[in-house]
């Protein structure tokens, strides 16, 4: 996949993610107010790793990381399967 189908990807999956943080206000609750966002695909290991690539690369070191793993292949699925979300621990 080229960066720029990468990118285009990533805008897309960004969407689904806000899509379904609207449905379910209560995740914002979960979530530092100022994060990184960083999708890993369940069914697309290439993707999950440039993503990772890309945080190494352009990552914000003052600003905490959340991951979230998704189906990237089925979207529409969201309202089914419910998305897994990693924030970080407070020390």
């Amino acid at each position: 996949m080229r960066d720029d189908e990468i990118f285009e990807f990533n805008v897309d999956l960004q969407a689904a993610f806000m899509q379904y943080v609207i449905a379910r206000p209560e995740v914002l609750d979960q979530l530092p107010d100022d994060f990184q966002l960083v999708i890993l695909s369940d069914d697309d290991p290439a993707l999950s790793w440039r993503n990772l690539e890309l945080l190494k690369e352009q990552g914000d070191t003052d600003k905490p990381i959340v991951i979230v793993r998704m189906r990237t292949q089925e979207l529409v699925s969201l309202t089914t399967q419910p998305l897994q979300i990693f924030t970080p621990i407070a020390a």
